[in-house]
């Protein structure tokens, strides 16, 4: 689906309107609660459910590598993240991901002393300011001051990442705890390349490209309406109708326990035992300056602003403002990690994931939510004996796709101008591995651009630093 192309007199790509909405209603109850019960209705079951997979090729490698690198409480972990994706349904009505901060994540997995409180203190440090920045307002500024053609580029430096990850993943097999790859893949095996290249082929026999063109599909039809076409229409209908993600998730948790059958003697049942970490004044200093300091410049522009950006484009009927988004990834971390839940945000691959598999409403989300807080109260912990078994190369199928969903975005990019400055951001962000340093320059390039054309008939700020060139 192309995402609307809408144009204001001054040239300045619209943004997300309802940052703007009357503040002065109070909602009633009963409004809220007809509101939660909009959001969280399912399109088409079989979507939704297939949808709610669209994440875990990003979500599960990175809590496994946490919890087998450095005891990350996976039970708690999964209520808390339960409970997140529950309400984040339900406060947005659209597929809006919780996903791990890589950043933290890559840091702990990498350094021997970063710890679970130097983790849990980055994630609450992480939490505060991206709270305060949409509390105060300022976030909304820091949204509508960023150009579509930099937020273009970091959501293809992104997808790309993403992408090529996964391919890392298909080809290699991975050992999460030391995060590193230990050889080839094997082409035949439970863990196979061989199966990994089968399920790709199979998404894309059922998912395509993304969403077709119904208008031509219904007029091709029309034109060639005979009996084979019918027939023909009839099984792509059925093919198109098929859970793909979902199909592929349960055939690699049925794997799990075919390559792993003890795993079922190590369950222990009920929840993994809540309790209060502890955090020393170290901990503190080396979470914030080794932890939040390269993670809050991913958080602001993929977690924040390239989410509500990508909402807009998927959602245009949907409230999704930069302010309510930055809010709630802040109070998830400055709730759940005191209590040892791993640091989380929401994630603009995450949300495109599950938008190419189906997911459309809050109820996505919700269902996935629900799913995580059973596991996590039943299993606790010890369901990472089946995630250690989960075959590697099906997640980065997985994976896959969603970055490429992601990184399709940038497909509305319609001038050479705006292109420039996406690829340089998107080159910058991937040959450097930072999207902050990605991000300056291509802010640097656009003023560049803009000041080389000063006196082309700019009469404001905002034209200046907007203005579409539509050469």
């Amino acid at each position: 689906m192309e995402p609307p192309q809408i144009h204001n007199p001054g040239g300045e790509t619209p943004r997300n309107p309802p940052e703007t909405g009357n503040r002065s209603s109070i909602p009633t109850p009963s409004h809220v609660v007809q509101k939660v019960k909009q959001n969280l209705v399912f399109s088409s079951k079989w979507a939704e459910l297939n949808g709610a997979m669209g994440d875990l090729g990003t979500y599960i490698p990175i809590v496994l590598a946490l919890t087998l690198a450095k005891n990350l409480d996976l039970g708690t972990t999964l209520i808390f993240n339960g409970v997140y994706n529950f309400i984040t349904g339900a406060i947005y009505g659209v597929p809006m991901p919780v996903q791990p901060m890589k950043s933290i994540a890559a840091v702990a997995i990498s350094n021997p002393t970063f710890g679970i409180p130097e983790v849990m203190a980055a994630g609450i440090c992480t939490g505060a300011i991206l709270f305060l920045l949409g509390a105060t307002g300022l976030m909304k500024l820091v949204y509508k001051f960023i150009p579509i053609s930099v937020v273009r580029g970091i959501q293809l430096a992104q997808g790309l990442s993403f992408a090529m990850t996964a391919v890392k993943y298909i080809r290699n097999v991975q050992n999460f705890s030391k995060s590193k790859t230990a050889g080839e893949r094997p082409w035949i095996g439970l863990d196979g390349l061989l199966l990994a290249l089968i399920c790709a082929c199979f998404i894309v026999i059922v998912n395509g490209s993304g969403e077709e063109n119904d208008e031509d599909r219904i007029i091709n039809d029309q034109r060639a309406n005979t009996n084979s076409t019918s027939r023909r229409r009839k099984l792509r209908k059925i093919i198109s109708s098929l859970p793909s993600a979902f199909i592929i998730f349960l055939l690699g948790v049925v794997l799990s326990f075919v390559r792993g059958p003890n795993v079922v003697k190590g369950f222990e049942f009920g929840p993994s035992p809540m309790k209060i970490i502890k955090i020393s004044n170290q901990a503190w200093k080396d979470g914030f300056v080794k932890g939040t300091i390269p993670q809050l410049p991913l958080s602001i522009l993929n977690s924040v602003i390239a989410v509500c950006k990508l909402s807009t484009d998927l959602f245009p009927d949907k409230e999704v403002s930069a302010t309510s988004v930055s809010i709630t990834v802040g109070l998830m971390n400055l709730i759940g990690c005191w209590f040892g839940a791993m640091p989380t945000c929401h994630g603009a691959g995450g949300l495109a994931g599950q938008y190419k598999f189906g997911g459309r409403t809050g109820g996505s989300v919700a269902l996935l939510g629900v799913a995580k807080l059973v596991l996590g109260l039943v299993l606790g912990g010890s369901l990472v004996k089946v995630l250690d078994e989960f075959p590697v190369g099906v997640l980065g199928v997985l994976l896959l796709f969603a970055g490429i969903e992601l990184a399709m975005c940038s497909r509305d990019v319609n001038s050479k101008e705006e292109a420039f400055v996406m690829l340089i951001c998107t080159a910058v962000s991937l040959v450097g591995s930072s999207a902050a340093l990605g991000f300056l320059c291509g802010m640097v390039v656009h003023l560049l651009l803009r000041l080389r054309k000063m006196g082309e008939g700019q009469r404001s700020c905002s034209t200046f630093w907007f203005h579409r060139n539509n050469s």
